[in-house]
């Protein structure tokens, strides 16, 4: 009786967890196999009529091109920031005691604040002080957004280090520089690495705070949206699939290493 219990039990939550992987992987796989259809409009193509010439055509699109190189440019830019600042906030977090969650909740509370609240809310501010929009505004748009998650995966990373490898190197006269360089760092490296590749697809990806902060020259995700309002053409699929099998590959990037890691198990 308990073993059909736990049989069903089993059942049930893969059962549930098959249909959210379909709910969040379907709409941008249907949109990867739309980029390849031969058609003007939209649908899934036979495997005999697949194509890459959309995704051929996307050199011809000046604006989209001009729109990527941007979000790019504005995406490093963010990343670089929010890992060098989560990096700060993720150490000031392990030496405070009495405040830690108070400090912890603060870094977190951008992310809990819609993207259309906080993206009106920057440009307010912006054009109070007369900074008008540009891509430095958009940078620091992202940046709000990003860093709580850069902080959270590089705090998660910074549990490998354990408080007796650095009280030990202090015995042998490590200061607190050498410290960091020589333990600290090391162990959290693929933390940053993964800090950094999130806060780039998050702000390669964002919309909602560029709409409002974006100056003359728009990011990906605005362009491609005006021109879907203006009628959608078969090259912005493509593009979309290339953002989306980069994406992928970024995360296997990132996730492929640990996964095997952890499969082999401890080194003897």
């Amino acid at each position: 009786m308990m073993q059909a219990e736990g049989t069903l039990s089993r059942l049930a939550i893969w059962t549930i967890t098959a249909l959210g992987l379909i709910v969040i992987y379907a709409p941008p796989l249907y949109l990867l196999g739309v980029s390849f259809n031969p058609a003007l409009q939209p649908g899934l193509p036979h495997l005999a009529d697949l194509t890459v010439k959309w995704y051929l055509a996307l050199s011809g699109e000046t604006q989209l091109v001009a729109a990527l190189e941007q979000s790019l440019l504005i995406a490093l830019v963010t990343a670089i920031l929010a890992t060098l600042l989560a990096l700060f906030a993720a150490l000031a977090h392990m030496e405070l005691h009495q405040r830690r969650t108070a400090w912890f909740l603060t870094v977190l509370l951008p992310m809990f604040v819609p993207g259309v609240i906080q993206g009106l809310a920057l440009s307010a501010v912006f054009q109070r002080a007369g900074i008008k929009a540009s891509m430095l505004t958009v940078i620091g748009g992202h940046l709000l957004w990003a860093l709580p998650f850069a902080f959270i995966v590089i705090l998660t990373s910074l549990s490998v280090v354990k408080r007796s490898y650095l009280m030990a190197a202090a015995d042998l006269g490590a200061g607190r520089l050498r410290q960091f360089l020589d333990i600290t760092l090391p162990l959290i490296r693929p933390g940053l690495v993964s800090a950094f590749i999130f806060a780039f697809l998050l702000s390669l990806n964002e919309f909602t705070r560029a709409f409002y902060l974006a100056g003359r020259q728009n990011t990906l995700p605005v362009v491609l949206f005006g021109k879907m309002n203006a009628g959608a053409s078969p090259t912005i699929y493509a593009m979309s699939g290339a953002i989306f099998l980069v994406s992928v590959l970024c995360v296997a990037l990132v996730a492929g290493p640990a996964l095997l890691r952890r499969r082999a198990g401890p080194a003897e």
